[in-house]
């Protein structure tokens, strides 16, 4: 049945298959660094053009600046760099000392000369960072030189905002990313929980007509046969254990009562009833520390389930022969921790951080519940914390469970 099951849903229940994953988080990387790599090719051209814009104009102020001695300099400054309402320039003397300037809006602002020249001369330097000065060379009529002109300039607002923009992009995909993936997560742990209720619910309901048989059953043998009343009370004792399961299943989904309870004696309890149940092979110790009196806000029924789960886990690892040892421990005021530790085949590193997921199994009849359920009832119901301490193949495998005082 659980080979059709399996089939019929494609083994959806296995662990999501990791290379998916890493395939989509590769095409991420591909079109971030694409867009990036577009961008810098775009940024790039257009600093191009505009150095090429600027030598222009410096080329165009040095052939109509030695045209005539008696050429107004600022007026062709006027007419040729003002065309351009992007890249901010200076123009200053052989000594750089601004004379003019175009595109600096926080300059137009300054009223007062000496602060607006200081600010200039600030710019100047920066702008000697971005790009060298192109130089303008001043020729009499017999081509002899009489001075010089310096050109400052650096990127326009323009470029720059194109620089970082796929940055500012990759951002916001990234912060849309996330919120769109913890907004699917939710929605798909929702979707998870309707089918886990549903399925506990329904797997309740189904064992409640052939418990209510069982339970007729052990008063008709109890009249029946009255010198196997030993028998009868162990098939009590497991007609009633059915019942405790029953419960667990109803109540998977509904909020959970939490009680004080001293977890040793829950504990022992469990042992007790798993030692005639398993191999006569395994011995199950139970350990306290500082002592017996160590209690735990616990779902009784609930949280019972979990101890049983992992001892039977425990078993199955070791092949029916070995120890299991339960210690217990009060770690503060406020948390106690319970650690199940098996000599059995231990889990490779690799595969520590699946043991939770659904689906994960290494028994050839599992169906790679158990710890998923375990999980669930510890961190959701319990707000406790579950997880693998330490694993050694061949050697071992220690649980440790987390709970509030």
């Amino acid at each position: 049945m659980k080979k059709k099951f399996r089939e019929a849903t494609g083994n959806t229940l296995a662990p999501l298959r990791p290379h998916l994953k890493w395939i989509v988080v590769g095409f991420a990387i591909l079109i971030s660094f694409g867009s990036i790599l577009y961008t810098n090719s775009l940024v790039a051209k257009i600093r191009d053009r505009e150095e090429r814009q600027i030598e222009i104009y410096a080329s165009s102020l040095e052939f109509l600046a030695n045209e005539s001695e008696n050429v107004n300099f600022f007026l062709i400054l006027d007419q040729i760099v003002s065309a351009n309402h992007s890249i901010p320039v200076i123009l200053t003397d052989e000594n750089e000392k601004p004379e003019d300037y175009r595109n600096l809006s926080k300059a137009d602002k300054i009223s007062e000369k000496k602060e607006r020249e200081a600010f200039l001369r600030k710019e100047i330097e920066a702008m000697k960072e971005a790009h060298p000065p192109i130089e303008v060379t001043l020729k009499d009529d017999q081509d002899n030189i009489y001075g010089y002109k310096y050109i400052f300039h650096k990127n326009s607002f323009l470029l720059s905002q194109l620089r970082y923009y796929p940055y500012v992009q990759l951002s916001i995909i990234g912060l849309f990313s996330i919120i769109t993936f913890l907004i699917l997560n939710y929605m798909r742990r929702v979707e998870q929980d309707h089918v886990w209720v549903g399925l506990a619910k329904e797997t309740a309901h189904q064992l409640g007509t052939p418990l209510s048989s069982l339970m007729a059953w052990s008063e008709y043998f109890k009249g029946l046969y009255k010198d196997q009343q030993e028998v009868l009370v162990e098939f009590d004792k497991d007609v009633d254990r059915l019942k405790v399961i029953t419960d667990r299943f109803s109540s998977i989904g509904s909020e959970p009562q939490l009680v004080l309870f001293n977890i040793a004696d829950l504990v022992d309890e469990i042992v007790v009833y798993l030692q005639k149940r398993l191999s006569t092979k395994i011995a199950m110790t139970v350990t306290t520390f500082p002592n017996r009196e160590i209690e735990a806000r616990i779902n009784e029924s609930l949280f019972a389930w979990v101890i049983e789960n992992l001892c039977k886990n425990a078993a199955d690892a070791m092949e029916g022969k070995g120890s299991i040892n339960i210690n217990i421990l009060r770690v503060s005021e406020g948390q106690v921790a319970i650690d199940i530790t098996d000599t059995g085949k231990g889990i490779p590193k690799a595969k520590i951080k699946n043991v939770f997921r659904p689906g994960y199994t290494t028994k050839k009849r599992g169906w790679g519940l158990g710890l998923t359920l375990a999980n669930r009832i510890i961190e959701q119901y319990h707000q406790g914390k579950i997880f693998v301490k330490q694993s050694e193949i061949n050697k071992g495998t220690t649980f440790r469970i987390y709970l509030n005082r």
